[in-house]
């Protein structure tokens, strides 16, 4: 289930990234190396290998995106709940 949840909040974070919403070119790549670390892990679920980067990487952007973005922050919070669920 917890797999399911994060694909979905996958899914509403490359929506966000979809919308034309205003980040540099920096912030863009940093999300979507995000999307695509998240990939990475449900294509590779069932393993116990854990990426503490993903999890930091997802803390960091949350407190980046706090004030400016604070809808694409709430799917980030989302996320780092998910990968707590999961242990990770």
């Amino acid at each position: 289930m917890p797999e399911h949840d994060l694909q979905s909040q996958l899914e509403e974070l490359r929506s966000q990234l979809a919308q034309d919403t205003p980040l540099t070119d920096e912030e863009r790549a940093s999300l979507q190396a995000i999307a695509q670390d998240i990939e990475a892990r449900l294509a590779t679920e069932g393993t116990t290998e854990y990426n503490d980067s993903l999890v930091d990487g997802v803390n960091l952007a949350v407190e980046r995106f706090e004030v400016s973005h604070p809808g694409m922050a709430m799917t980030l919070r989302n996320i780092m709940q998910t990968l707590a669920n999961m242990g990770i």
